[in-house]
């Protein structure tokens, strides 16, 4: 019995005497995990358009709720993601999100992915809303604002097929060795500047 009672404390005898850590955050954000759940992103083809077609299945998979998404149909003139459909609303709660990753799995384009930002609070619940212009991923050199034709080829198909083989086809977080993990913060999500 009083050896119990030992083994119940033995976790807090053992950390009496050791040294805080302190960390200095916000001054110093320190690097995340390389899998670590944070903000969502939609990701871009080399051309500029959108991966996401609007299919809603992350929204499906949500078991907080916490997406909505509206799909609408592209035209010749307005084209924003090489299939049929494109996600015309794109919005995201992280008042509910529990960054549970199920959305990620259920994406067949793989449009959707997380990134290493995780400063995300507000006293205002309306700013945790985020827009699809919030998610998207920034245009880098050799990109085109969509809405614009397809460049990578004629058809939908010429745009994922090869794609797992060549992940850095895409746009976004699978570039997640470029990401500053210094001065601007591991949760920063900003590229390295080129020097």
């Amino acid at each position: 019995m009083a050896f119990d009672a030992f083994k119940g404390f033995w976790v807090t005898f053992s950390t009496m005497f050791k040294k805080p850590v302190t960390e200095q955050y916000p001054e110093e954000f320190l690097p995340t995990a390389a899998r670590y759940h944070g903000r969502h992103q939609l990701n871009r083809h080399p051309d500029g358009l959108e991966k996401c077609v609007g299919c809603e299945l992350c929204a499906w998979a949500c078991p907080a709720d916490a997406i909505y998404v509206e799909g609408a149909d592209n035209t010749e003139r307005e084209r924003y993601s090489p299939g049929e459909r494109y996600a015309s609303v794109y919005q995201i709660n992280y008042g509910r999100c529990i960054f549970c990753g199920l959305c990620l799995e259920a994406c067949p384009t793989r449009s959707l992915t997380m990134s290493n930002e995780y400063e995300l609070s507000s006293d205002d619940r309306r700013e945790l809303i985020f827009s699809k212009e919030q998610l998207l991923a920034p245009l880098l050199p050799g990109m085109e604002q969509p809405p614009h034709p397809m460049r990578l080829g004629e058809r939908e198909q010429d745009y994922y097929v090869g794609a797992l083989a060549d992940p850095g086809a895409s746009a976004g977080a699978e570039y997640a060795e470029r990401f500053d993990h210094g001065s601007g913060g591991a949760g920063s999500g900003r590229p390295e500047e080129e020097s």
